[in-house]
């Protein structure tokens, strides 16, 4: 939903506010498009076959997902507002077949306690990224550089297959995403503090840039809650 300058000032709401909903609304929106999707897909054995049993389809979502990300990224300030909005939701949709396969490996009780434990940690720390003064800046530097490190690590033990490096790996990807999150979610209210309200569809295309960040986010968590879950019980 968008409001003009004058529909805000006559509300009363502050214009941040209205900046914020739109991202956590479209985030909102993303993940229960994955979730739908997901469940689709794990509630058919024929699509879900169609994924695992094909290195050629799975190697295509990857890659379009990975080009959809960097997309919305590098070039949604030269999108319509339909356009960023569109893709945004495609990417929710492969994120959705991709993670079908979580029904396969993992128990739907570990997939729920994963969730819910995943939706208690990203609230409490989007919250601190709203309400809190201090500047996260130099923070979310270091952990971008931990994330580098992270993905390096998860590569080479793609090949050791230590489950003692999988068990430290599940526990710094948490602890690195759980921090990502609130840095994220501050850099995204600084943002919104400076949006052009009275431009309609620049305010969709922060927003839905702000809800791929933080979508991304809250999907990696939930993965990372998964293996640490599961690592932790071997």
């Amino acid at each position: 939903m968008s409001l003009d300058t004058r529909t805000i000032a006559r509300s009363g709401v502050s214009p941040i506010s209205v900046y914020m909903r739109q991202v956590y609304q479209w985030m909102t929106a993303g993940l229960a498009v994955t979730a739908v999707v997901a469940y689709a897909f794990a509630s058919s054995a024929g699509l879900q076959q169609s994924i695992l049993d094909n290195s050629i389809i799975m190697i295509g979502l990857i890659i379009a997902q990975f080009g959809l990300v960097i997309v919305l990224s590098a070039a949604v300030h030269k999108m319509s507002a339909t356009m960023a909005t569109g893709f945004f939701l495609l990417y929710s949709v492969l994120t959705g077949a991709m993670l079908s396969s979580v029904f396969v490996v993992y128990p739907v009780a570990s997939i729920a306690n994963a969730f819910l434990a995943t939706a208690g940690t990203f609230l409490a720390m989007s919250v601190y990224g709203v309400v809190t003064k201090r500047d996260l800046t130099a923070f979310g530097s270091f952990l971008t550089m931990g994330l580098f490190g992270l993905i390096i690590a998860m590569l080479v033990n793609f090949f050791l297959k230590s489950s003692q490096m999988d068990f430290v790996i599940s526990c710094l990807g948490v602890l690195i995403f759980t921090g990502l999150t609130a840095y994220d979610t501050q850099k995204i209210r600084n943002f919104g503090e400076g949006a052009p309200l009275d431009d309609v569809t620049a305010m969709r295309r922060g927003a839905i840039l702000g809800a791929l960040t933080l979508y991304l986010d809250f999907i990696n968590l939930f993965l990372m809650m998964l293996r640490f879950s599961s690592a932790s019980r071997d």
